[in-house]
């Protein structure tokens, strides 16, 4: 049972939308709830069954992050809006999409803003929790299934690696390609939904499928031609950029781990997307007492990181910077983390983020000592949402397998001087050259997975790969680079790659 069930009797009662409207009237403020009720007439319109409107199946997508409960408690306002106009009012199927790098705040917030908006118990409301491909009704204390872990973890390393730790490439690429893959599950469990809400813009929807479009077409990656201008096509289409993405990843000897990456299409033919855009405000600071005391929001130190107030990985992010200036650069790792902290916190500018958020991370950031209390607290985020460990978190940023181990040298020399001599036999190894049976080869095998998390096989595909470094020009990308060409989260940075060397400039991805 839901975590929020236990706000209620043993026996639930069906919901007052009467009341719930009225709580919630309450917090909105004038202009928005008067979009709310233009909205709700417009979506009205676009019901396909008006006399029974029990019968619509709207969704909305949910990430527990400040912006989507904003756009949850608007279009749940819609709902309750129609209920009392019209004595009845459409499903609203809420999904959420979860990785491994959604910490248990999140799940928490969840459960607050579903509480608050009297979602649970409600015949009208379906909660969505997607783990990997698995559908199961929301409960904020349901554990995180150890396959979802596993493959975040190998598909966190495996492009680390490939990209010696590019932040936007290491961390995202799986994980939007997964949120695409819950839009599709969720909008096609138990008998499909009729309409999905967006916030986006009908330009920032162009925008997006033209983008898709372009990529599938530059790779030969279309789908059939007579699916393309619908919803099911775009599905189609990212799935085999999904398939192509992940066999690129994780090689072509790796068919079932390529089979859990597929994006399903399995959706109601002509499925369209509804935009709440033109109707509403987005910026925070403008329902902040909505957030914060309403829904119960709460900008976790885990949870709330930069950019991102549903996950924690832009702190691994701003770690991983860290860890390559000192380890790589010759520089501090307070020196790496102040330079991250810099360009992140430009990226909060750029996304017109209240000054009370901007100020809560820098301040987080500030002071003698932060450098070492964030850095045990991303170690120890690291390890229990991923079970990896710094000194794999070095190894990625060195990315000394790929090309034929090119930078297999520098690593050795500089972070595991034990196993300088055992190089030749390291190269045998990830060549393939022969099988690890001997004492000493096992040995040297055992020792890599340590230092990287990664079995020998896959550092055999890493070892067989093409270096992937972020660059500003566009010219001969491979599909791992252009997934992310033209990304805004990105900026030249100037930073010194030597101690005491000149400033040069790098390009930096993040959240």
């Amino acid at each position: 049972m839901p975590q929020g069930a236990s706000m209620f009797t043993s026996a639930p009662q069906e919901i007052d939308h009467s009341i719930a409207l009225e709580q919630l009237r309450e917090v909105l403020s004038k202009e928005n709830y008067e979009g709310a009720v233009k909205c709700a007439m417009r979506l009205y319109n676009a019901l396909p069954d008006r006399v029974n409107l029990s019968r619509n199946v709207v969704m909305v997508a949910y990430g527990g992050g400040k912006d989507s409960s904003y756009t949850l408690a608007f279009v749940r306002g819609m709902q309750l809006i129609i209920s009392q106009i019209h004595g009845s009012t459409f499903r609203m199927r809420v999904a959420t999409n979860r990785h491994a790098g959604m910490p248990q705040a999140v799940m928490d917030n969840i459960d607050r803003a579903y509480q608050a908006l009297h979602l649970y118990n409600d015949p009208s409301a379906e909660l969505l929790l997607i783990d990997g491909q698995l559908v199961r009704e929301f409960d904020a204390n349901l554990p995180q299934t150890t396959d979802v872990v596993d493959r975040n973890r190998i598909d966190i390393l495996m492009t680390g690696h490939r990209t010696a730790a590019d932040a936007r490439p290491t961390f995202c690429n799986a994980c939007n390609l997964s949120m695409v893959n819950s839009f599709g599950l969720a909008a096609g469990h138990n008998g499909g939904v009729d309409l999905i809400i967006t916030g986006d813009s009908q330009q920032e929807q162009r925008d997006y499928y033209l983008w898709v479009s372009r990529l599938a077409r530059k790779f030969g990656l279309q789908a059939p031609r007579g699916m393309r201008t619908s919803f099911q096509g775009f599905l189609a289409a990212l799935n085999n950029i999904s398939q192509a993405y992940f066999t690129d990843i994780h090689g072509d000897q790796a068919p079932d781990v390529i089979a859990e990456h597929a994006i399903t299409t399995d959706v109601r033919t002509g499925l369209e997307f509804f935009s709440i855009y033109d109707d509403t405000a987005y910026a925070s600071g403008d329902h902040w007492e909505l957030l914060t005391e309403y829904l119960g929001f709460r900008f976790d130190d885990i949870a709330f990181s930069f950019t991102e107030s549903d996950c924690g990985n832009p702190a691994l992010m701003a770690h991983l910077r860290a860890l390559k200036c000192e380890r790589r650069y010759g520089q501090t790792y307070a020196e790496g983390l102040d330079e991250y902290v810099d360009f992140a916190i430009s990226l909060m500018h750029k996304k017109e983020f209240p000054p009370q958020l901007v100020e809560i991370m820098r301040e987080r950031y500030a002071g003698e000592g932060t450098a070492e209390r964030m850095r045990t607290a991303m170690n120890t985020y690291a390890a229990e949402a991923y079970g990896v460990t710094e000194e794999q978190l070095v190894s990625m940023v060195y990315a000394p397998f790929t090309e034929k181990g090119l930078g297999l040298d520098d690593y050795l020399a500089r972070e595991q001087p034990a196993l300088v001599e055992s190089t030749p036999l390291v190269h045998q190894l990830l060549g393939g050259s022969f099988d690890p049976d001997g004492a000493d080869e096992k040995a040297v095998a055992a020792r890599l997975e340590e230092l990287t998390g990664l079995e020998l096989s896959r550092l055999r595909v890493l070892y067989g790969s093409s270096l992937r470094l972020p660059s500003t020009e566009s010219k001969g990308l491979q599909l791992i680079d252009a997934i992310l060409d033209g990304d805004p989260h990105k900026a030249v940075v100037q930073t010194r790659q030597t101690p005491g060397g000149p400033l040069v400039p790098e390009l930096l991805s993040g959240r």
